[in-house]
C-alpha cells in the first residue's frame, strides 16, 4: 500500500510540473527528479530515465539555438541573444506574482525587451530593435512549446513507468 500512495504522489507532483514549464520554471527538471527517485526505487528502470533525461536536455538545448536561429534570422547580435535570455529571465521573476499567466506573459515581454533594448544600444535604430525583439519572443513562444511537448513525453512514459513498475 505504501508503495502504491508514493507512486500516485509521484504522478500527481509529475503532472504539476508540466504545469510549471510554460510558466518558465524548471518543471521539466522536477519531472526528471520525480523518475529519477523512481529509478532509485526500482519502479523506473536506469534505461526509462536515461532516455528521459536525454529527452530533457533535448529540449533545453533545441531552446538555446531556437532564440539563437531566430535572434539572427530576424537580424540580431550576440548581445541581442544574450539581452533575450537576461530579459526573459528577469521577466519571468517579474510576472510571477501575476497568477498563471503572469510569468508566461512578462517572459516573453521580457525576451523581447532585452534583445530590443540590446539592438537599440547597438545601431540606434528602433525599427531593427523591434524587428529582433519580435523575432526571439517568437522563439521564447516556440521554445517553450517545445519544451512543453517534451514535458508531455516524460509525463506519460514516467507516470507509465511508475505504475507499471
Amino acid at each position: 500500500m505504501e508503495a502504491a500512495v508514493l507512486v500516485a504522489l509521484g504522478i500527481i507532483v509529475l503532472v504539476i510540473s508540466l504545469f510549471l514549464i510554460p510558466l518558465g520554471l524548471p518543471g521539466i527538471w522536477i519531472m526528471i527528479g520525480v523518475v529519477a527517485i523512481g529509478a532509485f526505487y526500482d519502479e523506473v528502470s536506469l534505461g526509462t530515465l536515461i532516455a528521459l533525461v536525454a529527452v530533457a536536455t533535448a529540449a533545453e538545448i533545441a531552446e538555446f539555438f531556437l532564440v539563437k536561429h531566430y535572434n539572427v534570422r530576424y537580424g540580431g547580435s550576440r548581445l541581442a541573444f544574450w539581452g533575450a535570455l537576461v530579459g526573459g529571465v528577469v521577466g519571468v521573476f517579474v510576472g510571477t506574482p501575476i497568477p498563471v499567466i503572469g510569468s508566461i506573459v512578462a517572459g516573453v515581454i521580457g525576451t523581447f525587451a532585452g534583445a530590443a533594448i540590446a539592438t537599440l544600444w547597438e545601431t540606434r535604430h528602433l525599427p531593427t530593435a523591434a524587428r529582433v525583439g519580435w523575432g526571439v519572443a517568437l522563439a521564447r513562444i516556440v521554445a517553450t512549446t517545445v519544451k512543453t511537448a517534451a514535458g508531455v513525453v516524460i509525463l506519460v512514459v514516467g507516470a507509465g513507468a511508475l505504475l507499471i513498475g
